[in-house]
Parts: C-alpha cells; structure tokens; sequence
C-alpha cells in the first residue's frame, strides 16, 4: 500500500483544542473486526465490552515538560525541543530556528538563568548540554512547557500539565502523551476492575518523532524513529495467565500494541528492554493484541496505518468517514474508537 491510500480530508473544526471538562466524557465508536458494522456509544460504555478475566494494558510513561525557549548568542530564537534526557546534564533534542547553532554555541534559557551548549549533531536532533551543574531534569521541571502536538493551535496552559497527562503515568520520559489512556479516570478504572479485569502496564517513551511525517509514497521505503520499550517479566506473566483463563489482551493505545508487538516478534512473548522501530502497516499478523482502545489519528500517518493493519484498511477508513460524518473530536484531545481484529489480522497468539 501506499502512503496516500490512508489520505482523508478532515475540517479543521473537528480538530479538538482543548480537554472535555471530564476525561471519560468523550464519544466512542466502536468497530466490529468480523462483520465492519459500526456503533456510537461513549467511553463510559468501555466497561461493558469487557469480560471477566481479559487484561487491559496501559502505557504507563509521564510526559516530561521537554518545550524550552532561548536565545543564540546572535540574539535569534531558538525553540528546544527534548527527544530524549541522556544523562544528567545532557540531552537530545530538535532545534527550531532561522539559522541551525553551530557546534560549540551557547543557547541562553530562561532569561539568562541557564544556558546549553551544542555539542553536535545526529541526524536531524542535536546533543545540548546544560551548563552550569544544573541537571537536565531540573531544568526542565522548572523551565519547560509541556510539548503540545502542533495541531493544537494555542499555548499551553496550566491545566494541560495535569490533563495531557493519564492519571496512571509514573515513568517520565515521553514528549507526548499516549492519548488514548487520557480517556480514563478513577471513576472508569473502578468500574473496569470491578468487572472482573486486570491491569498491566509497559513503558513506551514517546519521542518527537511521532509527529514526523511519512515522506515517502511506498511504505516500503520509511524508516520508523526510534522509542524505548520496557516489557516486564511481571507483564509478560499476566499475558500468560490470561490466556490460560480465556482473556483477551486489550493495548490501550498504538505505544502498547507496538511495544508488545515488538517483544512478541522472535515468536514468543518475552521481557524486552530495548529501543523499537517496528512499523506496523496491514498485512502485519498480531502476535498479542486481541482488542484496541484508541484516539482517532492523523491523515497519512504510522497510526492510522497501525489501526488500518488491526482492524482492517477499508473497514478502518469507512469508519473515520462516519466519524467525520457525525462530528466526532478528533486527535490528542478529541474521542476514541473500540476495535477487534479484522479476521486476517491474527497470528496465532503466543
């Protein structure tokens, strides 16, 4: 297939800016892998396509405040934003400005209270390192802005620390939010347990990458960016006792069928600790995954080519096309959909 086979036109005004008041109020189309049939419903209703004994897995990364703003030594400005924290002192980062820094360039921060130095380049990221002893981390709790998608056209404001963030987050690492795991709050987790669920968790550190664009027209030709994966021996564990009892194992989000995928892909699931380029395109055969609870994503996009591959392309893209039809919110902050497999999209489970 080809990249502009996953084309669509979505109006702007469908593009959600702003959090619901409450994080499970938002719509939640659900798709029958089997027959394609559709159905609105809301998130709320979630609990209730659950069984007894499945497992749902949540990605449990923290979004780091990794956007900075500073000045080159030349005056001009230069947004920063983190990739990744190296060490205590150093990061990777995109850099935005008129002119790329040089190698050895001071960046100012903060009013002059710290300043980065560039120390080279590795592709299209930069290694910054925070002069002065002050560690990275602490810059950036005390500096950054949490990174926004560029399709949300406004500033980040105080709210969004506590909302573009799930309430199960603990691990920081991620410049963006695993959004589809926004959609639950206590109230929701509650009445999921209360059904007889379990809990799970990986670690997918969700890089600047993903809102890369696909530049190429044959999938065959594009290159996924590189994001660190935690796969446990306890999670690992849980996907085997569910599957003894007849559970299914339901990824809440892209990061964690890819993260899971990824373990999964000598044949057997096993603890993994790395870093992932798995682009997962139909034809893939999933290894793990029995069900997908997940936000509506871009035109063109690894995501949609993702969810294309699980609940298969023409089903997938008829309902975006209901989607946009009855107005849902799309992106970061808009609805959800609930999808089982298309019946060619199975491997046999490990």
């Amino acid at each position: 297939m080809r990249r502009s086979d996953f084309h669509y036109e979505l109006p702007s005004a469908l593009i959600a800016q702003h959090p619901l008041a409450r994080r499970s109020a938002s719509r939640l189309l659900c798709l029958a892998g089997a027959s394609g049939a559709l159905r609105d419903r809301q998130v709320t209703d979630f609990p209730a396509v659950l069984h007894a004994g499945d497992l749902l897995v949540f990605n449990d990364t923290r979004v780091i405040p990794a956007r900075l703003h500073g000045r080159k030594q030349s005056g001009g400005a230069v947004e920063i934003l983190v990739e990744r924290v190296l060490d205590e002192h150093c990061v990777v980062a995109l850099l935005r400005a008129s002119k790329t820094p040089r190698t050895g360039s001071v960046i100012t921060l903060a009013g002059g209270m710290v300043c980065a130095e560039v120390e080279g380049r590795q592709g299209e990221f930069f290694r910054l390192r925070f002069l002065g002893g002050q560690p990275a981390a602490e810059v950036l709790e005390a500096y950054g802005e949490i990174p926004l998608p560029p399709y949300i056209e406004r500033p980040p404001g105080a709210a969004d620390r506590e909302r573009y963030q799930t309430v199960f987050a603990r691990d920081p690492g991620a410049v963006a939010a695993p959004t589809a795991g926004l959609h639950f709050d206590q109230p929701m987790l509650d009445a999921i347990h209360a059904r007889g669920v379990e809990f799970g968790y990986v670690t997918l550190h969700i890089g600047a990458g993903t809102f890369q664009p696909v530049r190429v027209e044959d999938l065959g030709g594009h290159h996924m960016h590189a994001e660190r994966v935690v796969i446990s021996p306890r999670l690992c564990e849980q996907i085997e006792a569910a599957r003894r009892r007849g559970g299914r194992v339901i990824a809440v989000g892209t990061t964690v069928v890819r993260s899971l995928e990824t373990a999964a892909r000598a044949g057997a699931l096993l603890p993994f600790s790395g870093e992932t380029r798995l682009f997962i395109k139909p034809g893939f055969r999933f290894r793990v995954v029995d069900g997908l609870f997940t936000n509506f994503h871009l035109p063109e996009s690894t995501l949609l080519m993702l969810v294309c591959a699980f609940g298969g392309f023409e089903q997938v893209m008829r309902a975006y096309a209901h989607a946009i039809q009855v107005r849902y919110r799309f992106f970061s902050y808009g609805d959800a959909m609930w999808l089982a497999p298309a019946p060619d999209a199975r491997a046999a489970p490990v």
